[in-house]
């Protein structure tokens, strides 16, 4: 993958997150699964609604006639807030995201907020003008980060998902039996991507880097299970046991 095709981040640790940008392909395949899993939600509305509107005509017409109007409110619903419910409570995701393994992310590689989520969907409308996400795919095709003017208004750009199952940072050490009990459950996706980075950089560092970022990572994520861990190669040893707990939790698979 061309250096262009990268979302490229600099932390704090003066590490670089890199991302892989989500191209049209990606996103089709989102997209199309994302609408089959509307239409099989909207026939099963509509259904419902036919079924229980027949049950209620025994009752008179005022039954059926709230059924109907329920069943208006629940495709609004489901047209309008499938995407935002789903980025907003998935963190970024949604089932068709899920499935072709992309995420929505803000551009300094946080992960997005129901505002984010809101406004880049709210666009949605604009960017399936005149049909078929004609203007969506206008917009995706002119620019680098392959963004959507729902994108360009919230910040945000869809990146291909890197999860740990395909990412085996080199375990340069042996198991540290000295090493405190490992809970990586505060541990957030950002600083599992940080710590994997360093690890697989690590060797083309200079010493004195390594180690300087080897301990302040340690730090930060230490610093979460009150324990403290100093001097190296302990740091890396303790790096390595958070990312291998990592690998062992579903909290990171996709």
């Amino acid at each position: 993958m061309d250096a262009s095709d990268k979302l490229t981040i600099d932390t704090p640790e003066q590490t670089a997150l890199e991302y892989p940008i989500a191209g049209l392909g990606s996103r089709f395949l989102a997209i199309l699964a994302d609408t089959a899993i509307q239409v099989v939600l909207a026939f099963s509305v509509i259904l419902a609604g036919i079924l229980i509107g027949a049950g209620l005509s025994n009752f008179g017409k005022l039954g059926p006639q709230w059924v109907v109007a329920i069943i208006v409110i629940l495709m609004f619903l489901l047209n309008a807030g499938y995407f935002a419910l789903f980025e907003i409570f998935w963190n970024g995701q949604t089932p068709g995201k899920r499935f072709a393994q992309v995420r929505v992310i803000k551009e300094d590689g946080r992960p997005i907020g129901a505002y984010e989520a809101i406004v880049r969907n709210a666009v949605r409308v604009v960017d399936m003008l005149p049909a078929m996400y004609g203007i969506g795919l206008v917009s995706v095709f002119l620019n680098w980060q392959s963004k959507r003017l729902g994108d360009f208004v919230a910040g945000t750009v869809v990146v291909h998902e890197k999860t740990l199952e395909g990412v085996r940072p080199y375990a340069e050490t042996k198991i540290d039996d000295t090493l405190p009990p490992i809970d990586a459950s505060q541990v957030t996706l950002e600083e599992v991507r940080l710590i994997e980075t360093f690890l697989n950089r690590r060797d083309a560092l200079d010493p004195a880097v390594r180690t300087t970022m080897a301990l302040e990572i340690s730090k930060r994520i230490a610093g979460k299970m009150q324990a403290e861990i100093y001097g190296w190669p302990r740091t890396e040893h303790f790096l390595e046991a958070v990312i291998e707990q990592c690998r062992r939790s579903d909290r990171f698979r996709s």
